[in-house]
Order: structure tokens, then sequence, then C-alpha cells
């Protein structure tokens, strides 16, 4: 099989950034021959000028909507997610993992509706404590999928 459309078929049905271990494993392949493939994959897409690309992330590679498509994204499929829970969503991006306690202290305890829409979308997961009486809240891929955002070390001072 053609290694640029098995490429293309697992970061499809994957929807997430996958590294070339993890191509190649799931694949059956070689690193060599999914790195191969990739190029391939980028280098078609390339050509045939589609609204789909092969994006890198810190996070690996994934197919995206190419930039230019972003305002279509918007009015297509709008982000609903008012100005209070955006800022919880950023309280928890910058320190996470954090536990939602701490994010309810920080934000109020209009905050608990605030995590729940997140986790709804899928921007959030939230994980039970070991000691049960919280969760810990980080930010999920779909997060840094969307903000195109890698690392967040540098917005922490």
């Amino acid at each position: 099989m053609d290694k640029a459309l098995l490429v293309e078929a697992i970061l499809y049905l994957k929807g997430k950034p996958l590294q070339v271990n993890e191509i190649a494993e799931i694949a059956g392949c070689s690193r060599a021959e999914i790195e191969e493939g990739i190029i391939d994959l980028m280098a078609e897409y390339s050509r045939r000028n589609t609204a789909l690309e092969v994006a890198e992330t810190k996070g690996g590679f994934y197919l995206r909507l190419r930039p230019q498509f972003d305002d279509l994204v918007a009015k297509v499929l709008p982000l609903t997610i008012g100005k209070a829970t955006l800022r919880t969503l950023a309280v928890i991006a910058l320190k996470h993992p954090i536990s939602q306690a701490e994010v309810v202290e920080l934000r109020g305890s209009s905050a608990y509706q605030q995590i729940q829409e997140l986790v709804e979308q899928g921007f959030v997961k939230r994980r039970k404590q070991s000691d049960g009486r919280s969760y810990w809240l980080s930010v999920t891929d779909k997060f840094h999928q969307y903000f195109e955002i890698d690392d967040l070390s540098h917005f922490v001072s």
C-alpha cells in the first residue's frame, strides 16, 4: 500500500498529532517508510492546493485546515466560550495541572460551571486526585490544536 495514503488515513482517523514512531507502529511499517510517506503526503497536498495540509507541532504530525480557512471555521463551527470561561481556561492552561479547588479559589464559584463547559467542549480534562477530594485539571490536545499553541512555558514567568 502507498505509504502516503496510509499516513493520511491514520492521521485522519486519529484526529490528533502523532509522532512518527506512533504512526509507524499503527501502520506496521518502519520509521523510514513513514517519514517518506509524510514527505510524499505533504508534497501531494501542496501540489493539489487543497484546503487541508499536514502540519507538524511538538506533539507530532496532524491533518488540519489551512489557516486561510480560519474565518470559515469560525462561521461554520463557532466557538461559544464566553469571556469568563475563556479566562478560566487561561488559568488552567497556564498553571496545568492545577486542582479544581485552586481554580475555584482564583476564579470564584462560577468556575465549577465553566470547568464543566470546558470539559464538555473537550478543551480540559479532569482526573480525580488521589485523595478523592478534588480533581486535577489540564488542557487537552484539542486545546493545543484549536489555539495552535504547542508550548505554554514562554507565557509563564
